[in-house]
């Protein structure tokens, strides 16, 4: 979760969404008090919008509210809330201890989710994939395997087991044997079907099974970040016609555009251009500068 957290973050920093500037009305409103004196909500204000957090978090306010505004009938709850299921699932019971060393609660990852996908359908409008681009995907392009993998932490031990296979020792009995990976070694080794787009897997592993035919095992150990690899195809199917992976070509594209930091700038700048901001706080008029030219910002 870390790691979505920090993408959803290059996006847009959601986080500190809290820091409102609700206090322009009602200024003389207290926020706080102590003995012989008071905060007001003017006060409040007048120090938060001189700071770089108080202007992260209007400009936060701003890209949340545009986004909302022009794709929120595209980004349904059901779509946030299938989103956060899987992570819960994926977490299971340290679910909401992740959450709190991420500083986030339930509802602001849930507005994180949304912030995302309210970006992927801005990304989608304003950026249409070319037919060179398709092309260029297609021909990378590998459709889903299935394999099953036995992991070690050292080279020689990878190839001692490919040794034993060769000598006609079973890959399931050597997984029980040796694996490391405790998620797949009860499953004699096999992992869920992935194709070229999967971002979950090490590209070295990747890389190499997609080499295999049906039935075939590596013949040298495959290093990746977790350790040493010794992989057996289950199945690889032919790779078929284009127009039966059309969605997953596009939206690997897309997921490499997403991943763009200056394809997203350009994104934003639209949406925002679009929206026709007008910030109305002389000392906050460089909120959007990062994406828009402050000369759009009237005063």
């Amino acid at each position: 979760m870390k790691k979505y957290i920090k993408k959803a973050a290059a996006v847009i920093a959601v986080a500190g969404m809290a820091l409102s500037t609700a206090a322009c009305s009602n200024g003389g409103k207290t926020v706080a008090s102590y003995k012989g004196g008071k905060i007001t909500q003017q006060e409040y204000y007048d120090d938060m919008k001189k700071s770089q957090a108080g202007k992260t978090a209007l400009a936060n306010m701003i890209i949340n509210r545009v986004l909302e505004q022009q794709y929120g009938n595209k980004v349904s709850k059901k779509q946030v809330d299938k989103q956060y299921n899987n992570y819960k699932k994926q977490y299971g019971s340290q679910f909401d201890a992740v959450l709190q060393q991420n500083g986030m609660t339930a509802a602001s990852f849930k507005q994180n989710l949304k912030t995302n996908l309210l970006t992927e359908a801005a990304l989608k409008d304003i950026k249409k994939i070319s037919k060179s681009q398709e092309e260029k995907a297609w021909k990378a392009y590998q459709p889903k395997v299935t394999v099953q993998h036995i992991l070690v932490s050292k080279k020689s031990k990878a190839e001692e087991i490919t040794k034993e296979l060769k000598n006609g020792k079973s890959f399931k009995s050597l997984v029980k044997k040796y694996s490391l990976d405790t998620g797949t070694k009860n499953n004699e080794g096999k992992l869920p079907a992935f194709d070229s787009t999967d971002t979950s897997l090490d590209p070295a592993f990747k890389n190499a099974a997609f080499k295999l035919k049906t039935g075939e095992t590596t013949k040298s150990p495959v290093k990746s970040q977790s350790g040493y690899h010794v992989i057996r195809m289950i199945k690889h199917p032919a790779k078929g016609s284009f127009a039966s992976h059309k969605k997953e070509i596009d939206d690997q594209i897309y997921q490499s555009m997403s991943q763009d930091q200056q394809t997203m700038h350009d994104v934003l700048a639209k949406v925002i251009k679009k929206a026709g901001v007008n910030i109305k706080d002389n000392d906050l008029k460089d909120v959007l500068a990062a994406y828009v030219s402050t000369s759009t910002n009237k005063k």
